[in-house]
C-alpha cells in the first residue's frame, strides 16, 4: 500500500503511539514509562514543546507516567535559573511529573561503578591522547579509525588511572575513559566513544564531589534503565547513536531494558531552534533575554501571550513523523487564533491615535455605552465604555483623499462608531507643516447603539476610545525575529529582521484594559490579540501584541495529514 493510499490515522495518532500500543497489546510492558530529559543549560523552545507533548501525552494516553530528568552532566554550562525555568515551562504547558523528578547526577555513583565494571571486563580503557590526536585517529566517514596506543593497557592500570581521575589528580583534558568497541566501525559513534572526561568544576547539586563527568551517550541509556523507562523517544539526529545506546545496555547489568525510538525534530520557518544560537542571541544583546517575545522559547511565547492550549494544538497539528520537514510559522499563529478567538475578551484600543471632536455633542457631557465582552459567548457578559465629545480613532481609519474602495472615514463620509453612533467628518484640521492633527465631526443622536432608525446603512464600523477616559500605554508590535524563511544558523546575525519590533509609545486604551491586572490575552477589536507585559506597572502600562487578526496561512495551506484543518499563523 502506498503512503497516499493508507487510511487516515485517528486524531492524535502517530507511528510512535502505534509502537507503544503494540507493546501494550503484546504484553511486553504493563506500564508505559517515558521521560523528558532536558539539559539545564538554557531555556526550552518550540522543539522541546513538541517533545514534552509527545512524552507526557503518551504517558497520559496509555495510563503510564512520564519522568522529568535533568541531564546535568556538564556543570560548566548548567545553572539553577535554567532548572527553575524548565520546571516552570513544563507545568505551564499543562503537564506534571508528580514525584518523578530525577537528575542524571542522582546516578553518578552507580554510573561510576558500572564504568569500573566495563574496565574489569576489558570493555573500557583510559586514553591519554590529546583531544586533537583522538579526533584525527577517529577517522572519517570513508576511512576507519586507528587504535589508541593506550588501548591495550592492563585492567589494573586502567582501574588505577580511572580512580585517580575521579580523585582529581589530573588536569582537564589530560585523560578520558573510552569504551572499547570497534575503531573500524562504519558508525563513528562506535569508534571507542568517550564515556568520562575530567572536569574540575563545581556541580549545582553535587558540588565538588566529582572531578569526572559521564558523557550524555553513556549516562542517558543507563538512567533510562534505572528509572524503568520503556520507550526512550528522541529526535532523528540520535538515530546513529542508538547502536551505542544499545551497546551500553547490553554490556552493563542494568535493571531494565528500554528501547530508543526517533522522530523528526521540529523545524519552523523564520526560526532557528538551536540552543547554541538562542544562547548567542541573548548573550550578544540581539534580544532582551530568553523571554523576549520574539524568541521561540516557551518563556518568550508565554510573555507574548500565547496560551499553552494553542501551543499544544500547534504540536498536534504538526504531528509526529520520521521525514524531515519545515513547518510554516503561520501554523502557530493559526493555533493561537483558534484558541484566543474562543476565549479572549474583546476590548477597544487605538494604537496610532487621531483626535476627533464631535461638534454637536454637548460639551462637558459623557455617557456609558454597553459593549459586549465576547460576540459568541454571552456568559462573559458586557461592560460599560465611556463616550464623550472628544475621541481618538486610528489614524489609518481616515484618509483625506481616499481611493474608491476606502470605506472608512473621509471628508463628508458617514461611518459607525462601534457600540456608539454614526458620525460624519465635516472638517480636517492641520498644523503648520500640513500634518492632520484633528477631525471635526458631527453625530446622529438617533443612531445610539450603532443602528439608524431610518434604516440607512454605512459601509464601515471603526473603533475608538474617549479622550477624557483613555489610558495611555506603550504597545510593542512583534514580528518574525528572522527576515529569511530559512535563516543561516552559522551566520544568524545577518538574517535578523530589523523590523522585528515596533514600539508605539502613545497608544490609548479603554479603561477596562488598565483595570484588569490579568496577563491573559485579549482581542483589541480590528487589531489583533494583545496581553499585558510582565514589566508593566501602574505608572507605565506596557502591552505586547500576541498576533494579528489576519490569517494568511489558512488560505494558502493545504489540508494537513490526518484530516486536520490547515493551520495559520531535541530531544
Amino acid at each position: 500500500m502506498t503512503e497516499d493510499a493508507k487510511p487516515e490515522r485517528e486524531a492524535g495518532q502517530d507511528f510512535i503511539r502505534d509502537i507503544v500500543k503494540a507493546d501494550i497489546d503484546a504484553g511486553r510492558h504493563k506500564t508505559v514509562v517515558t521521560r523528558f530529559p532536558p539539559e539545564p543549560n538554557g531555556y526550552l523552545h518550540l522543539g522541546h514543546a513538541k517533545s514534552i507533548c509527545l512524552n507526557f501525552g503518551i504517558a497520559q494516553e496509555f495510563g503510564g507516567r512520564c519522568h522529568l530528568r535533568f541531564d546535568d552532566t556538564n556543570p560548566t554550562k548548567e545553572e539553577q535559573e535554567y532548572i527553575d525555568a524548565i520546571e516552570r515551562d513544563v507545568r505551564w504547558l499543562g503537564f506534571d511529573w508528580g514525584k518523578h523528578l530525577y537528575h542524571a547526577s542522582d546516578y553518578f555513583e552507580q554510573l561510576y561503578d558500572w564504568a569500573v565494571g566495563l574496565i574489569r571486563a576489558g570493555k573500557a580503557y583510559v586514553d591519554d591522547q590529546s583531544p586533537d590526536d583522538m579526533r584525527v585517529a577517529r577517522g572519517t566517514l570513508t576511512e576507519p579509525g586507528r587504535n589508541s596506543p593506550f588501548r591495550d593497557r592492563s585492567v589494573d592500570e586502567n582501574i588505577d588511572l580511572f580512580k585517580r581521575m575521579r580523585a582529581g589528580e589530573f588536569p582537564n583534558g589530560a585523560r578520558v575513559l573510552r569504551a572499547k568497541i570497534d575503531m573500524a566501525s562504519g558508525n563513528i559513534n562506535l569508534r571507542d566513544p568517550v564515556l568520562y572526561r575530567i572536569l574540575h568544576a563545581s556541580h549545582p547539586r553535587t558540588g565538588t564531589a566529582w572531578y569526572i563527568y559521564p558523557s550524555y551517550d553513556y549516562a542517558h541509556g543507563q538512567s533510562d534503565a534505572i528509572e524503568g523507562v520503556t520507550h526512550s523517544v528522541c529526535t532523528l539526529e540520535f538515530a546513529d547513536h542508538r547502536p551505542l545506546y544499545d551497546w551500553c545496555l547490553d554490556n552493563i547489568p542494568v535493571p531494565s531494558r528500554p528501547r530508543q525510538y526517533e522522530f523528526a525534530r521540529l523545524n519552523v520557518t523564520h526560526t532557528i531552534l538551536s540552543k547554541r544560537v538562542l544562547t548567542e542571541l541573548v548573550r550578544g544583546g540581539h534580544v532582551a533575554g530568553w523571554d523576549d517575545p520574539r524568541m521561540p522559547t516557551m518563556a518568550g511565547l508565554r510573555r507574548r501571550g500565547v496560551p499553552p492550549a494553542a501551543l499544544r494544538d500547534f504540536v498536534k497539528r504538526v504531528g509526529v513523523a520520521k521525514a524531515y520537514s519545515i513547518v510554516d510559522a503561520g501554523l502557530l499563529d493559526f493555533s493561537v487564533r483558534e484558541v484566543l478567538n474562543k476565549s479572549a475578551q474583546r476590548r477597544m484600543a487605538v494604537l496610532k491615535p487621531l483626535k476627533v471632536v464631535i461638534e454637536n455633542y454637548p460639551e462637558g457631557q459623557s455617557e456609558e455605552l454597553d459593549a459586549i465582552n465576547h460576540p459568541e459567548d454571552a456568559s462573559l457578559g458586557s461592560r460599560k465604555v465611556p463616550f464623550g465629545r472628544e475621541l481618538y480613532i486610528e489614524a489609518d481609519d481616515f484618509m483625506e483623499s481616499p481611493p474608491k474602495k476606502f470605506f472608512r472615514l473621509s471628508p463628508g463620509k458617514e461611518v459607525r462608531l462601534r457600540y456608539a453612533y454614526f458620525i460624519t467628518c465635516k472638517e480636517v484640521v492641520k498644523d503648520a507643516s500640513g500634518a492632520i492633527t484633528e477631525l471635526r465631526c458631527t453625530y446622529d443622536p438617533a443612531t445610539k447603539g450603532g443602528n439608524a432608525p431610518d434604516g440607512r446603512k454605512v459601509q464601515a464600523t471603526i473603533h475608538w476610545v474617549s479622550v477624557a477616559h483613555a489610558v495611555k500605554a506603550e504597545v510593542r508590535l512583534y514580528d518574525q525575529l528572522f527576515a529569511k524563511a530559512d535563516p543561516d544558523a552559522a551566520n544568524f546575525a545577518a538574517d535578523l529582521n530589523p523590523a522585528s519590533l515596533e514600539v508605539l509609545s502613545d497608544a490609548r486604551l479603554e479603561p477596562a484594559i488598565a483595570a484588569d491586572n490579568s496577563d491573559a490575552a485579549v482581542q483589541f477589536e480590528r487589531l489583533g490579540y494583545f496581553c499585558r507585559d510582565p514589566e508593566s506597572t501602574p505608572a507605565k502600562l506596557i502591552i505586547n501584541r500576541t498576533t494579528g487578526l489576519r490569517d494568511t496561512y489558512a488560505k494558502a495551506a493545504a489540508p494537513v495529514a490526518g484530516g486536520g484543518k490547515p493551520g495559520g499563523g531535541k530531544k
